[in-house]
């Protein structure tokens, strides 16, 4: 496991990494990380130099032996001996040294990149386009809950019976939308996008929760299967774990994955928040994409990433914005943050249904994933990106509030008709 972020940069200019990190208002043991290190450097030094003195010795000692020298070989000997029995010692205490390290290291936030503008809220995050037109309506919207009840497509009292709150059931034609959305997306990223379709496993180890970021320290928000496998909060975790641990050729990159899954996410940190109808739920469905590509160009692949999630929305007529995240609204590990938030007339606000980060060399740091530039060269570590491409339930709920007509119909965006096998859910 590697560290997430740069040891010579924390070491050489904390200063700068403290900086990066307090933009976001996060707090990293940057000073205890100094201290650790300088510790196990003395000791790597100390049991480098025992190992060289070791074997320099040893080697005397064929030498004397063969120049009839036994006294002095023998008193070689019994130096090399000395030296073995006091090094496990010290490379017991590199041990112990090097895991202290790596857990403050594990527990460091990633910094924020410079044009990452400074801010306190969400009321901070900056505006950067509004796409589409707010659907107008000569009659009051209703909201998801009541135009799904109505209908029938959604039941909350059943869903609750048999999982509790936070989960729904969606039947008829609301099973069939919610399955329209996640194919035509996958549809529109794959084939008639540049990604390669991947479908996951829903269950991850440890290891790969820690590479992307979720532990060690947000556990609580994860559900746990046995001592070391979760549930998938996001397919952003198995997906870029399939590179772990490799070196992958230049030519590879850039790696664009896109892949639906379902997600589960104990939303331990935002009790009481949205609970009405299915704005935030403990499953839902998503469609994520994923891309690892040269360090140079990841924020112009981020751009793209944007644009790539924003196709589903524009092709689907909806009206939303996308907004560069200020510092404190963003998550443990990105550099950088984009929400795509669409417009829903019913319940009267912006939904986010995407947020597309780059986290430079991060995740790719703790999940060991590099790329060799050319035959011989030393591997580098790659850059990782992700984005949701996007996010039911919210999509869902956006379909429905703002395709809604007076007499309580649904009229289905024409790109979906096909994958529904209907221009109307109506009662």
């Amino acid at each position: 496991m590697h560290p997430m972020l740069d040891r010579q940069s924390i070491v050489q200019q904390p200063d700068l990494v403290k900086a990066g990190i307090a933009k976001k208002r996060l707090s990293a043991p940057i000073d205890e990380i100094i201290a650790a290190y300088e510790q196990w450097r003395v000791v790597t030094t100390q049991l480098g130099e025992m190992n060289a003195k070791r074997n320099a010795v040893s080697k005397t000692i064929g030498a004397l032996m063969a120049q009839g020298k036994k006294d002095e070989a023998e008193t070689a000997k019994a130096d090399a001996k000395e030296i073995s029995d006091a090094i496990p010692e010290v490379e017991e205490k590199e041990r112990i040294l090097d895991s202290k390290l790596r857990e403050l290291e594990l527990s460091c936030p990633n910094m924020a990149h410079e044009s990452v503008p400074e801010g306190a809220s969400e009321e901070d995050n900056v505006v950067v386009r509004t796409r589409g037109e707010k659907q107008s309506f000569d009659f009051e919207p209703k909201a998801h809950w009541d135009l799904a009840t109505a209908l029938g497509i959604l039941d909350f009292e059943r869903a609750i019976k048999i999982s509790g709150s936070g989960y729904a059931v969606y039947q008829g034609w609301g099973a069939r939308l919610q399955r329209a959305l996640f194919n035509y997306m996958i549809d529109l990223h794959t084939i008639h996008g540049e990604y390669l379709e991947v479908y996951p496993p829903y269950v991850v180890n440890t290891a790969s929760l820690l590479g992307t970021g979720q532990l060690p320290k947000f556990e609580e928000d994860l559900y746990r299967v046995d001592d070391d496998h979760f549930l998938i909060p996001t397919a952003e975790v198995p997906v870029t774990n399939l590179y772990r641990d490799e070196i992958l050729d230049v030519w590879q990159l850039p790696i664009k994955n896109a892949a639906f899954s379902g997600c589960f996410r104990k939303e331990a940190g935002a009790a009481g928040k949205d609970t009405r109808g299915i704005q935030r739920m403990h499953q839902f469905d998503k469609v994520e994409l994923v891309k690892i590509c040269l360090p140079e160009n990841s924020y112009d692949e981020l751009e793209l990433l944007v644009t790539d999630a924003e196709r589903v929305l524009q092709s689907l007529g909806l009206h939303y914005r996308v907004s560069l995240l200020c510092g404190p609204e963003m998550s443990f590990s990105n550099s950088k943050c984009f929400d795509l938030e669409v417009w829903a007339p019913g319940v009267g606000r912006y939904l986010e249904v995407s947020s597309c980060s780059n986290f430079e060399a991060f995740q790719a740091r703790r999940a060991n994933i590099r790329f060799r530039r050319a035959q011989g060269e030393k591997p580098e570590f790659a850059h990782v990106l992700n984005g949701s491409g996007v996010a039911t339930p919210r999509l869902f709920i956006a379909i429905l509030e703002s395709y809604q007509q007076a007499d309580g119909s649904i009229v289905i965006p024409e790109p979906l008709r096909p994958y529904v096998g209907t221009d109307r859910i109506e009662q």
